[in-house]
């Protein structure tokens, strides 16, 4: 099989042919550093992460780029605001990015270049745009100019009249025609600026990501990708400045993640319905929110809730029982040479269904449905008299690695065991003697007794205590 990719750009899943044998170069738009990150800039954090698993999963060698957007006018209002600078608001929030994605269980990227850094390149690429006619300056500004662009409009599907009809000159533009953009904008009093051929000042928001694709994945990149709401017109005007600069295609495969709504309502600071990911993280386990954003597939809308996040937390709870479950059980486990054939052969099956499902432009939530039907199969062999202990390992490294690959580690240290949890092993304990399935009783009570928990068969049933 070979993995295929819904491409923004055709409207249609495409197989994935990378530049390079085995490699991939990605692009991932990151945050404008003035505040802590929502749940909706969480989200393609965790989503291209998962991605980018997946293909290290499959043997390709990533290349993965996330920029910081570090200086911006929201930076600039909220280092006046505080009273500190541009650099000084930018670090904190950086680390602060870092520090939340972390917890969530996203990989450090290849590199996570900053537009501060990136400043020769952007200049160089501004006036690259203006030599070749696509771009002007006047009075300090630099506009590009999508109507010397042939292609513009091609991401987001719409024509240069259609565009032409919703755009406007704000005032203090000085730019020709209302659909033109900024590539530079003339330093005001006071503010953050650096030199540049045609005046002192700083980029605009299109131009440095075009300029930082460039410089650390290339002219053509095999995969960018970001929020559904970059489309257009970041995305769009990415496309317009590169393709005039580098004269070939920017982007082979366009990926955009879906929006977030809250209780049904689409998140928006306006209506005060945003929650920060820090504080949600302080309340709730990263991997219950890793999962949570996961089990729908990354394309469409995604509806946060508290009760939608405790079915999340129960869901991977099951399958974390599971394993734990495996781990028990393996300790009593044998060789058993004709059962382990079939058990073997529906665990392949069961991981080719999971890459079935990650093939087709990732689809995470059929991923997860996957991996309940190996745990429900786990289950199942559990309740056998004897089991293998090759079928026990195989169960549990392939739940284990298949969790991985969603960026979920199962198989950190063992949580003791809550009351909730006793109960069901001395029930089934209870169950398993009545059964005349002695060597499973015998399991769960030497269990319980590794955790220190003590039995004590009473006329009125099985009392226990924590030893």
């Amino acid at each position: 099989m070979s993995i295929v990719i819904y491409n923004t750009l055709t409207r249609e899943k495409q197989k994935f042919v990378p530049l390079q044998d085995n490699k991939v170069s990605m692009y991932v738009c990151g945050p404008t550093v003035y505040n802590y990150i929502h749940i909706g800039n969480a989200r393609p954090a965790i989503v291209f992460d998962s991605v980018r698993r997946y293909f290290e999963y499959r043997g390709y060698d990533v290349d993965y780029v996330l920029n910081f957007t570090d200086v911006d006018d929201k930076i600039i209002k909220t280092a006046k605001e505080k009273g500190k600078s541009v650099q000084d608001i930018a670090n904190t929030y950086i680390d602060a990015y870092l520090e939340d994605v972390q917890m969530l269980g996203v990989k450090k990227a290849t590199i996570n270049p900053r537009v501060t850094d990136t400043m020769d390149d952007i200049i160089l690429f501004i006036q690259g745009l203006i030599d070749k006619g696509f771009a002007y300056a006047v009075e300090g500004d630099v506009y590009f100019k999508p109507r010397a662009f042939e292609g513009y409009g091609k991401l987001s599907h719409q024509s240069i009249d259609e565009l032409r009809a919703g755009a406007r000159i704000q005032v203090g533009e000085k730019k020709a025609d209302p659909l033109d953009f900024a590539l530079w904008k003339q330093a005001k009093p006071g503010e953050i600026a650096w030199d540049a051929p045609w005046g002192k000042g700083r980029p605009g928001w299109h131009i440095e990501c075009s300029a930082m694709a460039k410089k650390y994945l290339g002219e053509t990149i095999d995969i960018h990708a970001g929020g559904q709401d970059l489309a257009f017109p970041h995305h769009e005007n990415e496309i317009a400045q590169s393709e005039a600069m580098n004269d070939q295609q920017f982007a082979n495969y366009w990926m955009h993640n879906g929006y977030i709504n809250i209780d049904n309502e689409k998140m928006s600071k306006s209506l005060g319905n945003f929650v920060l990911t820090r504080d949600l993280l302080q309340t709730h386990d990263p991997q219950v929110i890793r999962f949570f954003m996961l089990s729908v597939h990354y394309r469409h809308p995604i509806n946060f809730s508290e009760k939608l996040l405790e079915g999340a937390q129960n869901s991977l709870e099951r399958i974390k029982t599971a394993y734990t479950n495996l781990a028990y059980r393996k300790t009593a486990s044998m060789d058993l040479a004709e059962e382990e054939g079939q058990w073997l052969v529906k665990l392949a099956e069961l991981k080719q269904q999971f890459e079935t499902a990650m093939d087709d432009d990732f689809n995470t939530a059929n991923a997860i449905s996957v991996l309940f039907d190996i745990t429900k199969e786990a289950n199942v062999y559990l309740q056998s008299k004897q089991t293998s202990t090759k079928v026990i390992t195989a169960f549990q490294d392939m739940i284990a690695l298949l969790m991985q690959v969603l960026g979920i580690d199962i198989t950190q240290e063992e949580k003791p065991l809550l009351d909730e949890e006793i109960e069901d092993l001395i029930a089934e304990r209870s169950q398993a003697r009545k059964d005349r399935n002695f060597a499973r009783a015998d399991e769960i009570r030497d269990l319980l007794k590794e955790k220190n928990i003590v039995l004590e068969d009473t006329p009125q049933g099985v009392r226990w205590k924590r030893g």
